[in-house]
């Protein structure tokens, strides 16, 4: 009987930009209070502000975490990282299953059991583990920061002796968890958000936290949480409607995405061109082609007066909270897979465990 712990990896981000930790020194303790033995890779926690010694004061060890038996990450691993998985590893974090298929297929074929936690299913029992969630909460107030920054005018109502300044007016396009919080955010502020989305039933969503309901007459309720495609005459009523709408607001912030698609196009360039000179669009969406029609991925453009800015990973330039919220998601999948002694015991006929796994099942390596 194997009487050694169950070793848990957290190893170092490699990706330019990502400041975030797959685990934080509170969850560390309660890790280890299950048994379990954790080990940080050294300079980990850096770029969230998480010296080494805070995870060894919280009992972690620091030192060669890849060849941990379950290794967590943000960010997926490169080719490069991924050779440094041991055979039978149990490898957790962001995956992208859905558009790096040939990265998928090369770890089950080195036999590591993956779990993208982006494939976790969009269930109650899971709420704990949606770390989308989590992460898009992060990306959806940090998106207002970053519209108030580059909007040359206020955002709140102000009134002084030299006259008054209306709020400004920010519509929000996609009402997930990033929409709301946006929508929060930017009423936090002080400006008149308005919230928009094709699922009719976030309207009570928008209006709960203080914003006001877009309805442009057109529905397309689909599965898991997310809108399904609209249909092209869908589609093109909706661009003549939205264009006609977008062009009364300030900032647009979108935040559209159907999973495995590339992002629909929400924000003409003719609504571009009628926006308020100054205007700005923040497009959340950049990685998967964007929601504005003249959105550069990961850059910042001005067209028409409007600057277009389409930030990617803009939770891990707040890795504090947003390391500790992944964490705790982490945390939770990872007490999923042990049992009561603290051992590997993958239940493949759990829903959730079944849904987040994209390579290892079939070989039998967990």
């Amino acid at each position: 009987m194997d009487t050694e712990p169950l070793t848990v990896g957290v190893v170092r981000e490699s990706v330019a930009g990502e400041r975030r930790v797959a685990l934080v020194p509170k969850l560390v303790e309660r890790l280890v209070k299950r048994g379990l033995k954790v080990i940080v890779e050294s300079g980990a926690g850096e770029g969230a502000s998480l010296a080494d010694e805070a995870f060894e004061e919280a009992g972690a060890q620091v030192g060669n975490a890849w060849d941990a038996r379950i290794v967590l990450k943000v960010a997926a691993p490169t080719e490069e990282e991924a050779a440094r998985l041991l055979p039978g590893t149990v490898l957790i974090g962001f995956l992208k299953p859905l558009s790096d298929v040939d990265a998928i297929a090369a770890l089950d074929k080195a036999g590591i059991t993956a779990f993208a936690v982006e494939s976790i299913p969009r269930i109650t029992r899971a709420q704990a583990m949606d770390a989308l969630s989590s992460q898009s909460s992060v990306a959806g107030y940090r998106a207002v920061l970053l519209a108030a920054q580059k909007l040359p005018r206020f955002f709140p109502m102000l009134t002084t002796a030299a006259g008054t300044v209306p709020p400004a007016k920010v519509l929000v396009l996609g009402v997930g968890v990033a929409g709301l919080q946006a929508l929060a955010t930017a009423k936090r502020l002080g400006a008149q958000p308005t919230g928009y989305d094709v699922r009719p039933e976030v309207a009570d969503q928008v209006r709960s936290v203080g914003a006001q309901w877009l309805d442009l007459g057109i529905e397309a309720v689909g599965e898991g949480g997310y809108a399904r495609e609209l249909t092209e005459e869908e589609r093109e009523e909706q661009k003549r409607r939205l264009t006609e709408a977008t062009t009364k607001f300030d900032v647009v912030i979108t935040t559209a995405l159907v999973p495995g698609r590339r992002a629909p196009k929400l924000v003409t360039a003719e609504a571009v061109r009628g926006m308020p000179a100054g205007g700005v669009v923040v497009d959340l969406a950049g990685e998967t082609g964007g929601n504005c029609e003249l959105t550069l991925p990961g850059l910042e453009v001005v067209h028409h007066d409007v600057t277009i800015c389409s930030p990617f990973n803009l939770a891990a330039e707040m890795p504090g909270h947003a390391s500790e919220l992944y964490a705790r998601n982490l945390t939770e999948l990872v007490e999923l897979l042990v049992d009561a002694e603290g051992r590997l015991a993958i239940d493949f006929t759990d829903e959730i465990v079944a849904g987040a796994c994209v390579a290892g099942r079939e070989k039998g390596t967990a």
